[in-house]
């Protein structure tokens, strides 16, 4: 009788659905999806439990079971979702062909933050089946320690210069092979934009089960400010993700302030320069004391050996008299 009640209870058990993504297992993040097929054209509902809350996703359709990234997903019809309160979501997805082949899945992943992923099989109907590619012959590499970057702002980079830093993480080799002169993809991310990826490859033999420190640089474009997410993947995953800060370069908008007020007070200065160069001139002293007859005549005499001598000067009481009289003085004789 307890065996029977026993079967009954397990029996009243929902069921897990098939397409459910294993994470939801261990209790991390889940997505479900309301059909396990359809065609181009078409829309499937998914919906997601166990994320953090207020956080922005991107669901993408991905071939391959997107084993070699994002370049195997369909970014152009995927779809961005905040989750609510309780870290769910809830949306409608349309149905594209992923530029790889199938076997093919749902993959919904944290934009900013931590990094977190979920991934839920999927079939597009009349896309075409592949088998996936082989596992590289090489080692594989994970993530033993948490990485970080190192390295500061110089002079150069206030007045524009590109930003550089060092990313330095400690890698194990958990293959079977060794991996040899290993080739990171490292990405930069502004916002919701999707990285760009660029090939940085480290020089040195990693044997199987060891682990070393890997340094790789990272650069910005010039004049780049803001909050940056640098992203490094290995054999198409994805292996970490650090925020970076940089600061506004103030130095170009300080050159900018002084370019404003330099160039006016020059082009002020130039043309003072010009008008005072082709405005006439007064005649000066020397010309004056050539051509002023009238003056010269007044303070000063010529003498015959050509220079000039200066008049006497009288003082009032014995300056000649201007004046003129018709009256003769007497004489001595008159009475």
């Amino acid at each position: 009788m307890g065996a029977l009640c026993l079967a009954l209870a397990l029996a009243a058990l929902p069921a897990a659905p098939a397409h459910a993504t294993p994470a939801a297992v261990d209790g991390g993040p889940s997505v479900r999806l309301s059909e396990k097929q359809a065609g181009k054209g078409g829309t499937l509902t998914v919906t997601g439990r166990g994320w953090r809350a207020k956080t922005l996703l991107t669901l993408l359709i991905c071939g391959q079971n997107m084993i070699g990234g994002t370049n195997t997903c369909a970014n152009g019809d995927g779809r961005a979702v905040t989750t609510d309160a309780h870290g769910a979501f809830h949306q409608r997805l349309p149905v594209a062909e992923p530029p790889k082949p199938c076997p093919c899945v749902v993959h919904v992943a944290t934009v900013t933050g931590p990094a977190d992923a979920a991934d839920a099989a999927f079939t597009v109907a009349g896309h075409p089946v592949a088998p996936l590619p082989k596992e590289s012959a090489g080692g594989r590499l994970t993530v033993l320690a948490a990485p970080r970057l190192a390295g500061s702002s110089g002079l150069l980079t206030w007045f524009g210069a590109p930003p550089q830093r060092e990313l330095t993480l400690t890698v194990g080799n958990v293959g079977s092979a060794p991996a040899r002169n290993p080739v990171f993809q490292i990405g930069t991310s502004h916002g919701v934009f999707a990285p760009e990826w660029q090939d940085q490859q480290w020089r040195g033999t990693l044997p199987a089960g060891k682990k070393t420190q890997v340094t790789l640089p990272v650069e910005l474009a010039a004049g780049a400010h803001g909050d940056y997410l640098v992203s490094l993947r290995y054999g198409g995953k994805l292996l970490v993700e650090q925020p970076w800060g940089v600061g506004r370069p103030w130095g170009v908008t300080l050159f900018w302030v002084l370019l404003c007020v330099v160039i006016p007070t020059a082009v002020f200065r130039i043309g003072m320069a010009v008008v005072d160069r082709v405005r006439p001139r007064r005649p000066g002293p020397a010309a004056r004391h050539r051509h002023g007859g009238t003056r010269k005549a007044r303070g000063s005499v010529t003498r015959g050996d050509g220079e000039s001598a200066a008049l006497p000067w009288f003082t009032p009481d014995t300056a000649p008299s201007t004046t003129t009289s018709t009256e003769r003085p007497p004489s001595k004789g008159s009475a």
